[in-house]
């Protein structure tokens, strides 16, 4: 904030001291032919001034029949006690976009031992967690399925941990964790 202040103070110094020297009487040819200031009339020829406030009319200008003074041309010096600022640009901030979470569901697959189907979390581009949303059940399948669960899902288990479907394959769970594997990956092109 500092230097930013030195900056635009230093700017409009060194551009008010240009202005200054390089329009003052003398330094150019331009600035040697220019006329004379003539007081401006504040009232147009042949317009009724507005009355004051307080209810009296201003007294016209002594030299209402006086021409105006031209515009003035760019070559024209500045007073002396004129100051040129400069404001600075209103500062702008942008946020890093924050993390989107979403949930993701992948295909579900059949195998010989029932229907599974995974759902992933995602974070940016980070799976946070993955739960399987159906596995097979009835019998040993209930072991080997809570196998696969304890494995693969949580925001703890290998599929947060690799961040892909090339899973470890769960002994005794063969097909399981291959459709698993199947319904994960369906979710993870879904997701990115």
């Amino acid at each position: 904030m500092r230097r930013a202040l030195f900056a635009i103070t230093g700017l409009a110094a060194s551009t008010t001291a240009l202005v200054v020297f390089k329009g003052s009487p003398g330094a150019t040819p331009v600035a040697q032919n220019l006329p004379t200031a003539q007081p401006v009339n504040p009232t147009p020829q042949g317009v009724e001034p507005i009355a004051d406030p307080s209810g009296e009319a201003p007294e016209p200008s002594a030299t209402a029949d006086a021409p105006t003074s031209p515009k003035p041309t760019r070559s024209a010096a500045r007073p002396s006690g004129t100051r040129t600022t400069t404001k600075a640009a209103p500062r702008t901030t942008t946020k890093a976009p924050q993390p989107t979470t979403r949930r993701v569901t992948g295909k579900g697959f059949d195998n010989e031992y029932g229907y599974v189907q995974v759902q992933i979390v995602v974070s940016g581009s980070r799976i946070v967690e993955a739960v399987a949303l159906s596995l097979p059940s009835g019998g040993e399948s209930d072991i080997h399925s809570g196998d696969v669960r304890d494995r693969y899902d949580g925001s703890g288990g290998e599929v947060v941990q690799k961040q892909n479907a090339n899973l470890n394959t769960v002994s005794g769970a063969t097909e399981t964790s291959n459709s698993y594997k199947q319904s994960l990956r369906s979710a993870i092109e879904q997701a990115f």
